[in-house]
């Protein structure tokens, strides 16, 4: 009885101790995550424009239901899913397709997989002032390969007019976040066990086969994390419209994000600014739970 008294003690102790360890992490997320995220929420059920002080006052869903018959929020939000499909496209296709490579024995292959890292590890903003610059329509680098090349025989504005705006959008922000998708996919390849692949070589499987019966099922899980973490981070871009076009032209790239921005830090409306943020934030949290329950399904080679 007394042992198990002590045992109960000792449980007790190992439990305090566990809560004392753990309170900083915990504040620091509630400092960081739970405090902006709850002032969010109550500012999107407000009227509370900093235009007009003291006019503040609680309106419950108001600012809900003008977004959902607002075309200002229909319009960005079909512009948001045309570039997060671009996008997640572009770097699964790309990320897959390195990582198949990478995966493969040859000469300097350590050196490739650390270069890899080089443009993950460039903040966004700057990777979007690189692109800027690389896209400049009067000295900028592209045109002049493409000049040099013969592709086209003037300079071009190729951040002034849809397709050519979002589809240049779309690399920039491929560009830095493709390095992450391939670490990812490489570390899911490196999992299969290479006899499954030399059984089916035994038995007459090509590479096609070998890809389709093999990889690609047993990659699902790791591949469904790339798509799903892709597709929020492409949902919530901002930073490199901001730098690349700023919504233009004409509102072509004006996505939530920054329709999120002008609302809260132009038009100073921090109720409007902040329900915005809300239902793209539901719109994400949606879309991860049909990636994960429908993705994820079969890991197992047919």
């Amino acid at each position: 009885m007394k042992a198990e008294t002590n045992n109960e003690r000792k449980e007790m102790s190992q439990g305090m101790l566990a809560v004392l360890f753990s309170a900083p992490a915990v504040l620091i997320i509630a400092a960081t995550i739970l405090v902006p995220f709850g002032l969010a929420v109550f500012l999107s059920l407000h009227k509370w424009n900093l235009k007009r002080p003291g006019r503040e006052r609680f309106i419950g869903l108001e600012n809900y239901v003008d977004w959902l018959t607002d075309s200002d929020f229909w319009e960005p939000l079909q512009t948001t899913f045309t570039f997060a499909i671009g996008a997640v496209l572009l770097i699964v296709a790309v990320s897959l397709l390195v990582a198949l490579l990478l995966n493969e024995n040859f000469p300097g292959r350590g050196l490739v997989r650390a270069l890899l890292l080089v443009p993950w590890a460039i903040p966004s903003v700057v990777n979007a002032l690189l692109w800027k610059w690389l896209l400049n329509p009067q000295y900028g680098l592209i045109n002049a390969l493409w000049f040099e090349l013969g592709i086209i025989t003037e300079y071009q504005n190729m951040l002034g007019s849809m397709p050519s705006v979002m589809i240049w959008l779309v690399i920039a922000y491929s560009w830095i976040h493709i390095p992450l998708a391939t670490l990812l996919l490489l570390s899911g390849l490196q999992t299969i066990p290479g006899d499954i692949y030399e059984s089916a070589i035994v038995d007459g499987a090509g590479l096609w086969q070998r890809f389709r019966f093999i990889t690609l099922p047993m990659l699902r899980p790791m591949l469904s994390i790339v798509i799903i973490f892709e597709m929020i981070f492409a949902l919530k871009v901002f930073d490199i419209i901001f730098v690349l076009t700023a919504g233009g032209p004409a509102n072509a790239t004006n996505v939530l994000g920054w329709q999120i921005y002008t609302e809260t830090f132009r038009k100073l409306d921090f109720g409007a600014g902040s329900s915005i943020a809300m239902l793209l934030g539901a719109i994400t949290l949606g879309l991860a739970i049909l990636f994960y329950v429908f993705l994820d399904k079969g890991t197992e080679p047919q």
